[in-house]
Order: C-alpha cells, then sequence, then structure tokens
C-alpha cells in the first residue's frame, strides 16, 4: 500500500517510519533541506529511535518536495502539518492543515485524509461538512520530544476518531507497526478524539505546574523538596514519576494545547484549565526573580533545550525566563551547540563552555549536567532527580 505523509516533523516523520515498515511511504515537506536529509538517510530531528531506523533499516520510505508525487495514488494521506497557536486569534492556526486537505480533496477525492496535527474541538467535523466527497479521520499523536518513533513503536494507544471501516483499517496499520503487544485500540467520534488530545496533554501540563508550585513553596520557605516530593510520591494514586521540578512547562506542545483547551472553554464555567497556564507564567516569573536576588551581572545559559537528548528549543520556559531577565538589564551568554551563530535572537552565543564558566556570574539551567559540577556553586537549577 502506498501511504503519503504530508510534513516532516516529530509527527509526521515518526509515523512514516512506523509504516514504512510495511508499506512504501513517501514524505512531503516544503523543506528541500529535509528532504535532502531523508534522502541521505539522515534524521532531520534528534531521535535515537529514527536515528537507528535509518541506520539499520531498508525500508521503502522516500521523500519530496511536490505534493502531487506523494499524494498521487495514496490510499491514505497523513496529514501532519504544524499547527501552532495565535495568541491574538486565540485558537491554533489550522491553515496548513486546511490547505492540505483542500489539495487532497480536490485533487486526490479517492484517498482518505487521515489528521495527525493537533487541532481544535470540532475542527474534524468542520472539515468533513466542507469536504463531503472525501473520508477525513483524525487519530491523535501522543509522543514525547525525542521518543517520538519509540512512543510509536510502543504506544500507550492507538485512537482513531471514526467507527467505519477506514478508521478500523488505518488503526490496523498502525498496530502492525508497533512492537508492542495488545495495544489499546479505541474507535471514537471524532470530536470526542480531539478532546482526548487536548485533555491529556493539559492533564500533563498540570502535573508539572503542581510539582513546579510545591517546589516554588519548599524553596521560600527553605524546606527540601527533595523530601516532600518523595513523601507525596509514595502515594500510590500519584505515583513517583514526572515529578521532577523545572522552570517551567514547554515545547511543541504543551504551551499551545493548553491555550487551546482553554479556548474551547470560552462559553464553559472553568477555574482549573486556566489556572494550568497562568501557573505556568508564574513559575517563570519567580524563576527570574530567584535568580536576579543572586544580583548577577553576567547570566549563562546552559542550553536552550527543553530536556537532555533534544534539539528543540521552541517555546522552551528558559527563553521566558531570558527575556525578564533582559528587561531588567541583566547580560546573558548562551551556551547551545546546536547554534553556530554568534548571536541568538539578540543573546550572544558562547559555545566555549570554559569561557562561559569563566565569564557568567550564575549558570541558569533547566536540566543540568556533569560538565557544570565544578561550578555548582554558580548553578541555579530546580532539576532535582536528573530526569526530565
Amino acid at each position: 500500500m502506498k501511504i503519503a505523509v504530508a510534513g516532516i516533523g516529530y509527527v509526521g516523520l515518526a509515523n512514516a517510519c512506523l509504516l514504512a515498515q510495511h508499506n512504501d511511504v513517501m514524505l512531503y515537506d516544503i523543506s528541500e533541506q529535509k528532504v535532502d536529509s531523508i534522502h541521505h538517510a539522515v534524521s532531520p530531528i534528534k531521535d535515537d529511535y529514527i536515528e537507528k531506523f535509518f541506520a539499520e533499516k531498508t525500508v521503502s520510505l522516500t521523500a519530496t518536495t511536490n505534493y502531487h508525487e506523494a499524494f498521487k495514488d495514496a490510499a491514505f494521506i497523513l496529514v501532519a502539518t504544524p499547527t501552532n497557536y495565535d495568541d491574538v486569534l486565540n485558537h491554533f492556526d489550522t491553515s496548513s492543515v486546511e490547505q492540505t486537505i483542500a489539495i487532497i480533496a480536490e485533487e486526490f477525492p479517492n484517498a482518505t485524509a487521515v489528521v495527525k496535527s493537533t487541532v481544535p474541538v470540532g475542527f474534524t467535523q468542520r472539515m468533513r461538512e466542507k469536504f463531503p466527497a472525501l473520508t477525513i479521520l483524525f487519530s491523535p499523536e501522543f509522543l514525547r520530544e525525542g521518543k517520538a518513533l519509540y512512543d510509536n513503536l510502543y504506544p500507550s494507544r492507538i485512537i482513531v476518531g471514526d467507527v467505519s471501516d477506514k478508521a478500523k483499517e488505518f488503526a490496523s496499520l498502525l498496530q502492525r507497526g508497533a512492537r508492542k503487544e495488545a495495544v489499546p485500540v479505541l474507535l471514537m467520534p471524532s470530536t470526542e478524539a480531539e478532546a482526548v488530545k487536548l485533555f491529556s496533554n493539559t492533564y500533563l501540563a498540570l502535573r508539572i505546574a503542581y510539582f513546579n508550585e510545591l517546589d516554588t513553596y519548599a524553596e521560600l520557605h527553605g524546606l527540601d523538596t527533595r523530601s516532600i516530593i518523595a513523601g507525596v510520591s509514595l502515594e500510590p494514586r500519584i505515583g513517583d514519576f514526572y515529578n521532577n521540578p523545572s522552570f517551567g512547562y514547554g515545547g511543541y506542545c504543551l504551551p499551545k494545547d493548553t491555550k487551546q483547551l482553554r479556548a474551547n472553554y470560552k462559553d464553559v464555567p472553568e477555574n482549573l484549565i486556566s489556572a494550568i497556564v497562568e501557573s505556568n507564567e508564574t513559575r517563570k516569573r519567580h524563576i527570574a526573580d530567584m535568580i536576579l536576588a543572586r544580583q548577577p551581572k553576567t547570566v549563562g545559559v546552559y542550553r536552550l533545550t527543553m530536556k537532555a537528548d533534544s534539539d528543540n528549543f521552541r517555546a522552551s520556559a528558559i527563553q521566558s525566563i531570558m527575556a525578564h531577565l533582559r528587561k531588567s538589564g541583566v547580560a546573558l551568554k548562551i551556551y547551545e551547540p546546536t547554534i553556530s551563530a554568534a548571536t541568538y535572537d539578540g543573546y550572544e552565543v558562547q559555545n566555549d563552555l570554559a569561557i562561559l564558566k569563566q565569564e557568567c556570574d550564575v549558570i541558569i539551567c533547566n536540566r543540568c549536567a556533569n560538565e557544570l559540577t565544578d561550578v555548582a556553586y554558580k548553578v541555579y537549577t530546580r532539576d532535582l532527580f536528573g530526569k526530565d
């Protein structure tokens, strides 16, 4: 079977690798650089399993910047294009998804479009009404940065937002590619499936915000955060996981998904969803205040990435903290090996770590590393357990 995937990002590439084990898969993207990477069997994103996949697997996986070449004769066309949150319009910018669906409906109506991008609740139904002749499914992703392919090979669940035979067929394709046995499969209406994605990510953001507020309380009262978390986490209904304090949640999904869910609550009574979004902003302001309390002249930033083994720093919490510090007149220097330029967003980039250590009064890091142990007295972090 030929399957096309629109979008070479975490979602699109992970799905393409999964499905290419048993199908002919062609990726489409407007980025010539990403397409060229696929041609040379090099992952354009940082992901150990995808890199290993390209190194070891011989599969039918190609890429092109020509959507007609990619979509022609494809039974399923996965739409995994970006849906960034627009703070002005107060909802996801779904234009790239809509444009792709429109192309499929006009030129490839016999294909089944599968929306993999995160979308507002009710989006798929609106697209079905707009393009009634096209079969459109929604299938949410539950992937972690740097673990995208792993989470597809060993999924927590497979959800397809439809109950038709096409939905069952697509679910079976995902099942066949997975290495995990007995993966739970849920078929449900598309609007409910869209809600599952947003509520899942907002719950994860809630958990992060909870332990961060616990940490803020302990820090300001001179208490040992580690002891408190250890005691709280022994409650089996809470669990000893996903409880490491941080500078705040960030990355591709949680900031935009929590804001979108809040927007979906426009005419619905709520307190908690808005509080999760606001808590994250409060946390970042608190972190900035604690750094400023040290009265530094120059602050070194150790990595912009959200977590270890990742090359993504989009919407990372540390960048918001940097903005607060810059407004206060503090000089900042960044250590970020993935940036080769001398500056980033107006900040100086210093990728000689030894010089950074010498020139900075305080070094901040969301996730600490062994290479900072020699200047531990300069380091400000809330990382207690050395895990993401």
